[in-house]
């Protein structure tokens, strides 16, 4: 075969991996992670439970304790502590052949090895002894909104209704089934969003933990996976008694600078572990303070017609030269309007520390007057803010810098746990997403009189 054709070949084969990787919310979890954070808290229970994973790609996450198990004994610890499933055929037979290697029969490796869509058939052996089963699992991630713009995985949206209604990823389905069926135990390693996330993890978080316990946690905030920078929480949950109203835990923080933080999660807060945003919104909100309003359409500027000269950008037109830059003509009210609103928010941070999540001026940054956006609004584009009861540029300059400094100071005091991590983050530190309602939460804090 030529060489070129043997290139093209091997591309072909890693788009189609990455595509399939993409659509099924594929990670796979390493052998070292569960040796390293999870069998050493484990390992005491280990004769107690079953041991299951749903959604057990290759096996890492519980075939390693067979390496505890005396080898005589291994296969009868098997048949009576071990089940797995996945969806996918291929993985299914790797962790089968896994099972082999410690010594498993074949036969009855694939017994306990099966193929299952767990976030749609939650496995009927499981029912009859749920109080004993002890959950270990990495469930697969695939933000809602992702589903929503690509229509070959559609097949996705019927799982985010019924029961799934307000859940915003594949990850929280799987978690949702868990506490539905009363698993008692169990160990997820879920996004960091899952503590830290507003809108995208609230109700999720308010189900698990309005009914569990965290007994422990690791935060890595690092690269885990081959082929994304998720940041992930190895979480360990236990079921409640009663009704959960506040949950304290520490956790193991891993990144550049490692260390045990204490979490206070109050369900009044919606058991968010970055709740010292909305202590300080409460305690420093102001009665004059901004009130502001996102986005710019397209329809605004083209119904406001006139002789005055403006540049827009279209904040979904963007290529390796920037922004599409349209120059064009409005009347004196938009021309005002624009002139008075020079301001965009930064929902991300964009992988430097000088391109932090925040307010910027929009000439400054993109050279126009105006951010534009039609039809769909994406939470990563730049974002037009406007404010309702101020026409004031120099003002709305000094709440930029204020809104800032005070942003400034809480990612410092809080090592900006009140943001959400950002997914698919590879930069060299740690990149956050800003919520708009964090933004309008934050400016309320603000007293116009006083700047």
């Amino acid at each position: 075969m030529h060489q070129e054709n043997m290139s093209a070949n091997f591309n072909n084969l890693t788009r189609n991996d990455v595509k399939r990787r993409r659509h099924l919310g594929e990670h796979l979890t390493s052998e070292g992670i569960f040796i390293q954070y999870i069998l050493p808290e484990i390992i005491a229970y280990r004769d107690e439970y079953l041991w299951a994973d749903l959604f057990c790609g290759e096996g890492s996450l519980i075939l390693p304790i067979l390496g505890t198990i005396p080898e005589r004994e291994r296969e009868s610890f098997f048949r009576n502590h071990i089940f797995m499933c996945d969806i996918q055929e291929e993985m299914v037979k790797r962790a089968v052949k896994r099972a082999v290697s410690y010594g498993i029969p074949e036969e009855l490796a694939c017994e306990r090895i099966r193929i299952n869509d767990s976030l749609r058939h939650f496995p009927a052996e499981l029912t009859s002894v749920r109080t004993k089963v002890y959950h270990v699992t990495n469930p697969p991630y695939l933000y809602l909104g992702y589903i929503r713009k690509n229509s070959e995985l559609s097949h996705y949206s019927d799982l985010f209704q019924g029961t799934g209604n307000g859940l915003q990823d594949l990850y929280q389905i799987a978690m949702s089934n868990d506490v539905r069926n009363d698993i008692r135990r169990m160990v997820y390693l879920v996004p960091t969003n899952f503590l830290f996330g507003k809108s995208v993890s609230e109700r999720i978080r308010s189900y698990v933990l309005g009914n569990y316990s965290i007994e422990q946690a690791t935060i890595i905030e690092r690269k885990v996976f081959a082929n994304t920078g998720t940041n992930i929480l190895i979480l360990f949950l236990r079921k409640a008694e009663t009704p959960v109203e506040k949950i304290e835990f520490r956790a193991l923080k891993i990144s550049e600078k490692s260390r045990v933080g204490r979490y206070i999660l109050r369900k009044e807060y919606r058991f968010s572990a970055g709740d010292a945003f909305d202590r300080y919104v409460e305690k420093n909100r102001q009665r004059n303070s901004p009130e502001v309003y996102f986005y710019l359409t397209r329809n605004e500027i083209v119904s406001n017609p006139g002789p005055n000269p403006v540049r827009i950008i279209d904040s979904k037109s963007y290529n390796s030269e920037g922004y599409s830059l349209f120059h064009l003509s409005v009347s004196k009210k938009m021309y005002e309007r624009l002139k008075e609103n020079p301001l965009f928010v930064r929902t991300l941070d964009t992988g430097t520390s000088r391109g932090r999540a925040g307010l910027y001026e929009i000439e400054k940054v993109f050279g126009a007057d105006g951010i534009m956006v039609e039809g769909s609004t994406y939470r990563t584009n730049p974002i037009h803010i406007f404010f309702n009861n101020i026409s004031s540029r120099p003002l709305a300059l000094k709440i930029m810098n204020e809104f800032n400094r005070r942003l400034e100071e809480l990612r410092e005091e809080t090592d900006s746990e009140f943001m959400t991590t950002y997914k698919y983050s590879t930069s060299s530190y740690t990149r956050k997403y800003l919520g708009l309602n964090q933004v309008k939460s934050l400016m309320k804090t603000i007293d116009i009189g006083g700047l």
